[in-house]
């Protein structure tokens, strides 16, 4: 019997898994890098094993003081949460190979499998070889891992290369292994994937089918269950292939096939050994706990000879720190307040106050809605990231509600290109155009009630400037006999933390909070700006500045100061959290500066080069 599990991960996967523990009367442990010391994950455990690293990202990939960190903590098993080492069989090998007990399939089987080329083999597939003209597009796949890095979408022959090599040094930075292959691209299909739980007895489950055809740069965005609009003959064939994908590797525990679905034909694509982020939705439509039937699977107990019936649809946001409109550019900073209404699953990594930094993926929660049928769960879930508090770096959440209620998907109609097409009406900008005055009447309650603010002879309005993305907002409001006046709109109530405001006739509430010059005003983020503008700072014409902090992991082959570049030329490429970013010259001109080397720590906003256009 399993008394202790130690897990193998950090964030959000490694808080589910305790979650779990916990109810079932298991102690946890958890490991952490120097960088995530004080990280949610590691203060939710019962004990905490420091694990030195040579970057906080490498530290998970640590298997030999992994294993160490469990045997020194007397943890009986442990369990690879996904991602790092979910899918390596030498770890797997090494926890047992130290008598405990590995909560995921044989070493053999994620062997067979975590190589994307040889999977393909064994289902009878196989990779392209030479590439040629005929074969455009395709597309660029790390053979290890997942979550879409390593991964490449090549449409003319001259780009082949420069994807190869930029595939391969992310597959090695996120998984130590940069083996990467060519295959098709489908420019319009949807992503399905088929859950599959096995036991050592030889039952093999097949929990119905998700769809995550909604995208960014290959990792998921909003997944479902079951997929909408499948006809009843290609769900049996998805199930049946499932299966069969699990027995030929003798599977155990719990994993996933994962399919490219076009003109209701399957492609295979690959099975994650591992448990995946989307499991929640379906847990919730078969209403079961994946994670307490691994620990089940692991201490030898045999499943039903048959799965519990699905019941309703499930749907799944994930909620990341990141700018949808600044070509998914992701943000750090402090996370100031996360909470969601009640009705809705929240599975997150972080707490109220905790450090986003940018060592690791951006995803922040996931949110899971659970109906009776997909149009409410649509519903609910929109709702209910419509209402959620999120103050902190800017946030993917206006686009999860945007993309929920989108005519194509709610049909559906989706495909995993859906963002190519819609990204930049989804990412239109709405803004409010009472929130900086709202912010503005807050602020004056404020320092009113330090300072008195009214004055018995009139005088000029009181401005307060504001910035809100690219755009600088100015308010005016007055102090009177009877309180705070604003031009075009009556002020009904101000308090620091509450405003009421009455336009045409309707009031209307915003909610105000600060945390030093970020004012979050209902949905809004702001930020107070000085009011007299700096004259001096000025950026030179054609400025490219960091828009994220990172490490500047190449510099484009023969790029020096002097050089001619044209309008879209990739310059240089940032990694922060796991992904590569590329910097592009904004017009055809002259390189006239270039402030980085490759390997160069830089920070938001700092200078990276200067093109002057001709």
């Amino acid at each position: 019997m399993i008394t202790s599990v130690l897990v193998a991960n950090r964030g959000e996967i490694a808080c589910r898994v305790f979650r779990t523990c916990r109810e079932l009367g298991i102690r946890t442990f958890a490991v952490h890098s120097d960088a995530d010391e004080n990280a949610l994950h590691a203060r939710m455990a019962d004990a905490a094993v420091r694990l030195p690293g040579a970057t906080p990202a490498e530290t998970y990939l640590r298997g030999d003081l992994i294993v160490k960190a469990a045997v020194a903590a007397g943890a009986d098993a442990v369990h690879p949460g996904y991602g790092f080492l979910s899918e390596n069989a030498d770890f797997a090998r090494a926890v047992l190979d130290a008598g405990l007990v590995w909560i995921g399939p044989p070493p053999e089987a994620i062997e067979a499998m975590a190589s994307k080329t040889r999977a393909k083999e064994l289902m009878g597939l196989s990779p392209l070889g030479e590439v040629a003209e005929s074969d455009l597009p395709v597309l660029v796949k790390a053979a290890a891992g997942g979550g879409g890095r390593g991964m490449r979408i090549v449409r003319r022959l001259e780009e082949l290369s420069a994807a190869l090599e930029g595939a391969r040094a992310e597959a090695t930075s996120a998984f130590g292994d940069g083996e990467v292959f060519v295959e098709p691209y489908v420019e319009r299909g949807r992503h399905v994937e088929v859950q599959v739980l096995a036991d050592a007895h030889g039952t093999v489950w097949a929990l119905g089918t998700r769809d995550c055809s909604l995208q960014r740069r290959h990792q998921k965005v909003i997944e479902e269950a079951p997929a909408p609009g499948l006809s009843d003959r290609l769900a049996e064939e998805l199930r049946a292939l499932a299966v069969r994908a699990a027995r030929a590797v003798r599977y155990v525990g719990a994993g996933t096939v994962e399919f490219l679905v076009a003109d209701d034909t399957a492609h295979f694509l690959e099975m994650n050994t591992r448990l995946q982020v989307e499991h929640p939705v379906t847990e919730a439509v078969f209403g079961i706990d994946l994670v307490a039937l691994q620990l089940s699977i692991a201490e030898g107990h045999p499943l039903d000879p048959e799965p519990p019936h699905a019941r309703g649809h499930a749907v799944e946001a994930r909620l990341y720190a990141e700018d949808p409109a600044r070509d998914w550019a992701p943000q750090t900073g402090t996370l100031h307040r996360l909470a969601v209404p009640d009705g809705v699953r929240l599975d997150t990594g972080y707490g109220d106050g905790d450090e986003i930094g940018v060592h690791y993926d951006p995803m922040l929660a996931k949110l899971i809605a659970h109906a009776p049928t997909r149009a409410g769960a649509l519903r609910q879930l929109a709702g209910a990231l419509e209402r959620a508090t999120i103050h902190g770096p800017t946030t993917n959440r206006d686009l999860l509600v945007r993309s929920l209620r989108h005519e194509e998907f709610t049909t559906p109609r989706m495909d995993t290109a859906f963002y190519d097409r819609h990204l930049t009406t989804l990412t239109a900008p709405t803004p409010d155009p009472h929130a900086p005055l709202a912010a503005a009447l807050a602020e004056a309650t404020r320092s009113t009630s330090r300072f008195g603010g009214w004055r018995n002879v009139p005088s000029q309005p009181q401005t307060r400037r504001y910035a809100r993305g690219d755009e600088e907002h100015e308010v005016h409001y007055r102090h009177t006999r009877t309180g705070l006046e604003a031009d075009g709109v009556r002020v009904v109530r101000a308090a620091a933390d509450l405003v009421v405001l009455e336009v045409d006739g309707v009031q209307r509430r915003f909610e105000v909070a600060r945390y030093g010059d970020q004012i979050h005003v209902n949905t809004t983020a702001l930020t107070q700006l000085p009011r007299f503008p700096d004259p001096t700072a000025q950026l030179a014409p054609g400025s490219l500045l960091a828009p994220m902090p990172g490490t500047v992991v190449r510099v484009a082959e023969g790029l020096a100061v002097g050089a001619p570049v044209k309008a879209g030329d990739p310059l240089l490429w940032l990694e922060a959290m796991k992904m590569e970013h590329k910097i592009t010259a904004p017009v055809t001109g002259t390189l006239n500066a270039l402030g980085v080397v490759t390997g160069q720590q830089v920070t938001v906003g700092q200078l990276l080069a200067v093109v002057e256009a001709t």
